[in-house]
């Protein structure tokens, strides 16, 4: 049988020896869920450390069972920085079932207080008065989040074929590129995109994220997800400055829903005019085909809506898996694609778009082989953490040459680095 890992490196493109470089260790199944949680984080992390690097790679699944809740165990000085999700974002009784509601960022909670027309105390309540269908759909045109629950068989029939977990494209022509640290502007929020170019920065690469100045990050998120990277604010709609990064970048990867940064010429094929040569790497929750490709989206939501909270619950009682597992997944995987393409520049060059999606990762997972959701012991997160400076954060998953991976520097302050490239 296939194992997830070789599954996913043959649709990656790599090297069909190179999943023999990958030693993993620990117990098969480290997070209880009616999925092989574990067996799509293996090969996801693997198929990084993979494309990383020639050498022989690790990976402990106690290890990988850490990283893949990283936002979980963040502390500043033995002090949390808070729960990962809001206690609006989270699953509520509709008049005809339940629906998922994300309301993590302040603007994401207004516009669904808005639609609701209440208080906070008063969401349940007003939720319950209405249908979930109708409700999503009102949030989404209002600019929040949210997605009733539904089974994966009513999930295909509305929304058809999910998209293939990696799209590759050549989108135009250009020579080869100079082999040289990779240059990556990080245009990504929340969890999958950040961690692709975390990971990115893990291995390596000059790791600049812009956000918008007025779009602060929750402070969890930017401490779990900046560490190796710069952190600098950037109204997109600076040309200048914009094409100036992108012109000196290797790598741009983006993670808001399709469309979104159309406006500022960060549409694959108009970058593959302007900046030939670029690796593109866009990330989203729901892809770009179908009724639902221009919607906002977020991991919990995606799972409520394609059928895994049912299967992970009941139809009565949903549930959730152990872990942002879409998210993360993605991430790896991003990471993953984003060098072997990168590579792939360098030898035959070409200007590279890799496409991902939170919904095709969880359609991926649906399709693996399932064992019995056995008890699983809760793995001690002590020896897989790692301090730096004031912080306390999940160690990266793997070894290089029997070596742990750690990360380079400590997340910095949000926004506080200047839009410009380290100088080679």
């Amino acid at each position: 049988m296939t194992t997830p890992l070789r599954q996913v490196w043959s649709e990656l493109g790599g090297d069909p020896a190179a999943p023999g470089r990958l030693a993993v260790t620990g117990p098969p199944a480290v997070l209880r869920s009616a999925f092989d949680v574990t067996g799509a984080g293996v090969a996801a992390v693997g198929a990084s450390l993979l494309a990383a690097t020639d050498r022989p790679v690790g990976l402990d699944t106690r290890t990988l069972a850490i990283a893949l809740r990283s936002e979980r165990y963040v502390l500043r000085r033995g002090t949390s920085l808070g729960a990962p999700f809001d206690p609006l974002s989270a699953f509520h009784r509709t008049a005809d079932g339940w629906l998922r509601l994300h309301a993590n960022y302040p603007w994401h909670r207004a516009a669904a207080l808005r639609v609701l027309g209440c208080t906070e105390a008063q969401v349940p309540s007003a939720i319950a008065e209405r249908t979930g269908v109708e409700l999503e759909a009102a949030v989404h045109a209002a600019g929040g989040v949210a997605a009733a629950v539904r089974t994966q068989e009513r999930w295909r029939a509305e929304t058809g074929a999910p998209p293939p977990l990696v799209e590759q494209r050549v989108v135009g022509e250009a020579p080869p590129r100079p082999v040289r640290r990779p240059r990556v502007l990080d245009l990504t929020r929340v969890i999958a995109g950040p961690v692709a170019t975390r990971t990115l920065a893990l291995h390596g690469a000059d790791v600049l994220r812009l956000d918008a100045p007025d779009r602060p990050e929750i402070p969890l998120q930017a401490a779990d997800t900046l560490p190796g990277k710069r952190s600098a604010l950037l109204d997109l709609a600076d040309e200048g400055r914009r094409e100036e990064l992108l012109g000196d970048a290797d790598v741009v990867v983006t993670g808001y829903r399709p469309g979104a940064l159309d406006a500022f010429g960060l549409a694959p094929d108009a970058l593959a005019l302007r900046h030939p040569g670029l690796i593109v790497v866009t990330l989203s929750a729901w892809g770009e085909q179908g009724p639902w490709g221009g919607r906002r989206g977020f991991d919990s939501l995606v799972q409520a809506a394609c059928g895994i909270a049912v299967e992970e619950g009941s139809i009565d009682a949903p549930g959730a898996l152990p872990a942002q597992a879409l998210d993360h997944t993605t991430g790896y995987l991003g990471a993953a694609a984003a060098l072997l393409a990168l590579a792939a520049q360098r030898r035959e060059g070409g200007t590279r778009h890799v496409r991902l999606s939170l919904v095709g990762t969880a359609a991926w997972l649906q399709g693996l082989a399932r064992g019995a959701a056995v008890d699983v012991p809760e793995v001690d997160p002590a020896p897989h953490l790692q301090e730096m400076g004031d912080l306390t954060l999940a160690a990266p998953p793997g070894t290089v040459d029997g070596s742990p991976l750690r990360w380079p520097r400590p997340a910095p302050s949000f926004g506080t680095a200047t839009p410009t490239w380290v100088a080679s």
